[in-house]
């Protein structure tokens, strides 16, 4: 894959992603509209399956959506609310002490650059991107292990790191991109490239993807 199949390839990314189920935290920012639930749920699903996300979601949703409901629910009730999903006890501290930071470091207000939000408690630099692109609506490059994946077998980039991956993304992917590139690439790792056994027979991306030829 060349920068000049940038285009062709997003149309067909976008036609795959539209034909399948949305990742959740898509859906958490189309039923939410709300930035704050969008970092919830993104800090939930770090190493964990999207079906147990979802749940996990739904039952934090129904006691948790403001700052103020997280400083007034205990830390066991958390990490009962969020079970199972991955580290669930970490990330219950985490949320349990986010609304200390907000106020201590923002003033109670969710910041809105990557920069910003990787001050809050549970949060890294694919979390703060993901909270900019769905939650704000506004240009960002969320690299999870999805997208580092396909665009290193596309031959986009040749990196090492996810965060190499988001540093070279940012330089050669028009900004037109951005927000959607990695909801688009999420789902297409959930669906057909995979780790092991990718399913390239069939893949519409077989023309720009060296590694199916």
């Amino acid at each position: 894959m060349t920068l000049e199949d940038i285009p062709a390839v997003n149309r067909l990314l976008k036609r795959e992603f539209e034909a399948n189920k949305a990742p959740i935290i898509d859906l958490v920012a189309v039923q939410t509209n709300d930035p704050f639930r969008v970092l919830l749920g993104t800090i939930l699903s770090a190493r964990t399956k999207d079906a147990c996300t979802a749940a996990a979601c739904g039952r934090l949703f129904q006691e948790v959506t403001t700052p103020a409901d997280l400083r007034a629910i205990t830390l066991e009730r958390l990490e009962k609310l969020i079970y199972p999903v991955g580290f669930f006890r970490d990330k219950a501290r985490h949320l349990k002490a986010l609304p200390q930071v907000l106020d201590e470091k923002f003033n109670g207000v969710l910041p809105q650059t990557v920069e910003a939000l990787c001050e809050l408690p549970g949060v890294g630099r694919k979390t703060a991107n993901l909270v900019v692109a769905l939650g704000f609506d506004k240009p960002a490059i969320c690299v999870d292990v999805h997208v580092h994946r396909i665009t290193n077998r596309l031959g986009l980039v040749k990196t090492k790191t996810p965060f190499e991956t988001e540093m070279t993304l940012r330089s050669i992917l028009p900004v037109r991109y951005w927000k959607t590139w990695n909801s688009y690439l999420v789902s297409f790792g959930q669906t057909r490239c995979a780790p092991r056994n990718p399913r390239c027979t069939d893949c519409p991306l077989r023309p720009y993807c060296p590694s199916a030829q």
